[in-house]
């Protein structure tokens, strides 16, 4: 049965604090949250009268407190219980969209609670133990109340509670083995940081101890609502922290919630939500039936349209919609937004966009709930893909539509998955995205860019599809297709393997130099360790990606050497590069939460951690803002280093003339990736099965756009014309004799 209790009606907003420290009142920790500064007074006999003319009741007026701008007047069919506190009351109306209602406190329940200045509370039938800022509007509530124990989503634990009532986030992994706290300003590198390393016990117990030391164990604050913050017509908001200007409507339940909100960066939540355990970032929006339960929203991402959101950490600037998505760490810049697509156990690193009837992570094709998928950036799985667990997928993956029955572990980047039913073989090909469709690789690395809504873009989120990570991906890829086409050119002249991997190698290299695109294409290149399989999984256009990945090392370099000898004029570029000195130590990166920071010093971070060097969530974040401040310079260090090893020629013997010869084959390669990109997207337009719902190309072009209107290509041939330009300005103060 349930455990009903009677009280004292003298006890009802009292007693919030039990076990309270020496010399302090249970309102201790309240006035430290109340930064209102308002001067409070007791009532006079005449507000006293009025107030009980309007209905109002209190339990003891003399606990009711007032600034001298207040008005009884505008207080009416109100009870009030323990300590009130009401700043100045104008008799005006605060207007808000459609909204406009009188200031004042109206037909209300309120116990233990501060108001600011000029509130407008109408209709909540229960209010308790909430500090409300200055205009903040409350309209139709039926509960707002803060227990003493309130964490406000945050994973921790208050004076006298069991371990067992802390919240976590069980990411990556549905056994709980990957499992963090969440906390107020967690950040996806945060997470993923969290999630690695579970072998280190010290490592795990100190990142419990950043998350406990961020907060006080306290039982007895007071819920906040931020100033011109507007709740119109929700249900339930229990142990609820809402920042500025937020702006909640038709809620169904918000229970355990932080919920951050500023002048600059609103959020939002809409009708019909329900949100349990969760912290939400700056300028986030969430509506339209969305479920969410132990999660992190971070800063300028949306749920919307009846989303589903588990044990999951989203982002900044990311979608989720209508689908479903379950113990799932995501990078920035992730897109899912159709009803069929499901996403479990997995860590997405970014850029990513999931696709109708997408089924990515259900163990039910496993032997137990304790796979995951790993996804490098970029990762687009076609339509209703399925893969099964565990799966590691290169930057930027592209998988055809299908059914993956089998485990797949593919290292290529920029590559298209297929399966071959004919055959059943795996088909990978190794640069598709750069042989067939550049202009949405282009366009998608602009328009991650564009959406980032960030006021200040720091840390650095990596959105280029040429980055310290990718480009090292695309350097160990050109070595797995050599010895692949060494071993497939070895079985059809029936010679024995090579086992020395760098003979293989060099064989391979040689075989991708001398022979025809022709003669490459007619071998079955074959690798092993791509799929959990006894089939065959097969490189396709081996030729075209080899030799496509060595333009766009190059290209990646030679954007840094012309950064590196910005401004400067005939020799003093040579000289510039020749005495660059080029490091070896930050050639291994690693994605930490969509920034890119050298491995050795993320192990660095880790093992301050360990000895307490840094001991606070703030000293974690303040390493991100020191890295993201190096990372161009260091980007440039990798990208030079590349451009040495892919032409292998030092640039501290750079002569003018090479130095030439590589800007020419610059440009050449920079105009080409121009016209794929245009060619690609003329393609849309020749197709005749795309243009025959229209009834003429005028239509059409209505409907999509002209070709020739295509902002982002006339962009792109803008960049082009400018870099002629700059190339011919360089080489004619390079004199060479």
């Amino acid at each position: 049965m349930n455990n009903i209790k009677k009280i004292a009606l003298n006890q009802l907003g009292y007693g919030f604090i039990k076990d309270l420290p020496k010399g302090k009142d249970e309102y201790y920790l309240r006035n430290k949250q109340n930064r209102s500064g308002i001067a409070y007074r007791k009532l006079t006999a005449l507000e006293i009268e009025i107030l009980v003319r309007n209905r109002n009741t209190s339990d003891d007026w003399g606990t009711i407190l007032v600034s001298n701008e207040f008005n009884p007047e505008l207080v009416k069919n109100c009870s009030f219980f323990g300590l009130i506190r009401i700043g100045n009351l104008e008799n005006s109306c605060l207007s808000f969209s459609d909204l406009i209602v009188p200031i004042g406190i109206y037909n209300s329940t309120i116990i233990s609670c501060d108001f600011g200045n000029n509130v407008s509370v109408h209709n909540v039938n229960y209010m308790s133990h909430y500090i409300l800022g200055n205009e903040v509007i409350i309209n139709n509530v039926n509960e707002l109340v803060t227990t003493n124990h309130a964490k406000f989503g945050n994973g921790i634990i208050k004076k006298g509670e069991a371990e067992s009532v802390r919240i976590w986030l069980e990411l990556c992994n549905e056994n709980t083995g990957r499992k963090v706290l969440p906390f107020n300003g967690m950040t996806a590198g945060d997470a993923y940081l969290w999630t690695r390393h579970r072998n280190d016990a010290l490592l795990q117990q100190k990142f419990i101890e950043l998350t406990d030391n961020q907060f006080d164990n306290k039982l007895g604050y007071y819920g906040k609502i931020g100033d011109r913050t507007v709740i119109k017509n929700c249900k339930i908001i229990k142990d609820v922290w809402i920042g500025e200007d937020a702006y909640l409507k038709g809620a169904n339940k918000i229970k355990n919630v932080t919920i951050n909100s500023h002048p600059l960066a609103k959020s939002q939540v809409g009708e019909g939500c329900e949100l349990v355990n969760g912290i939400i970032g700056y300028g986030c929006r969430i509506f339209y039936g969305i479920k969410a339960v132990r999660f992190v929203l971070s800063d300028y991402s949306q749920l919307k349209y009846g989303a589903r959101l588990i044990n999951s950490f989203l982002g900044p600037n990311a979608t989720i919609s209508c689908c479903e998505v379950l113990n799932s760490l995501i990078f920035p810049a992730h897109e899912q937004h159709h009803n069929n697509s499901f996403l479990c156990a997995a860590l997405v690193m970014g850029q990513s966009n999931i696709a109708a009837g997408a089924t990515l992570g259900s163990n039910h094709n496993s032997r137990g709930a304790d796979g995951e998928v790993i996804m490098g950036r970029g990762f687009w799985p076609g339509l209703c893909v399925s893969i099964k667990h565990n799966s590691v997928f290169a930057s930027f993956s592209l998988l055809n539509k299908g059914d993956y029955n089998y485990e797949l572990n593919i290292p290529i980047p920029f590559s298209l998955i297929s399966n071959d039913p004919l055959k059943d073989e795996l088909v990978i090909m190794p640069g598709y995205w750069f042989l067939y469709n550049f202009y949405a690789l282009a366009r998608n690395a602009w328009k991650y860019v564009d959406r980032d809504k960030r006021k200040y873009k720091t840390p650095i989120f990596e959105y280029g599809y040429l980055a310290p990570d990718s480009i090292n991906e695309l350097m160990t890829s050109r070595s797995i297709i050599a010895k692949a086409v060494a071993t497939a050119q070895l079985l059809k002249e029936k010679k024995a393997p090579i086992i020395d991997e760098q003979k293989l190698l060099a064989l391979g290299a040689t075989l991708l130099k001398i022979k025809s695109k022709k003669e490459i294409d007619a071998l079955e290149v074959v690798v092993t360790g791509f799929e959990n399989s006894k089939r065959k999984a097969k490189l396709i256009k081996s030729y075209d990606a080899y030799h496509m990945f060595e333009k766009i090392i190059f290209i990646y370099g030679m954007e840094a050497a012309l950064k590196v000898t910005e401004n400067k004029k005939g020799k003093t570029v040579i000289s510039t590069l020749q005495q660059t000195k080029l490091s070896a130590t930050n050639l291994n990166w690693t994605n930490i939460g969509g920034q890119l920071i050298p491995q050795k010093n993320v192990d660095g971070l880790l093992a301050k951690i360990k000895n307490n060097t840094i001991d606070s969530w703030d000293q974690v974040h303040a390493f991100y803002e020191s890295e993201s401040e190096k990372y161009n310079s260091r980007k440039d260090n990798h990208a030079l280093y590349c451009l040495e090893n892919i032409t292998e020629k030092p640039l501290s013997k750079l002569s003018a003339a090479q130095f030439i010869n590589w800007l020419d084959a610059y440009l050449e390669i920079k105009t080409d990736i121009t016209a794929r990109i245009q060619n690609t997207r003329a393609k849309d337009y020749a197709n005749p099965f795309r243009k025959m719902v229209y009834e003429n190309e005028a239509e059409m072009n209505a409907v999509v756009g002209a070709l020739e209107d295509n902002g982002f290509i006339n962009d792109q041939n803008k960049a082009l014309d400018q870099l002629k330009t700059e190339l011919t300005e360089i080489k004619k103060h390079l004199k060479v004799k």
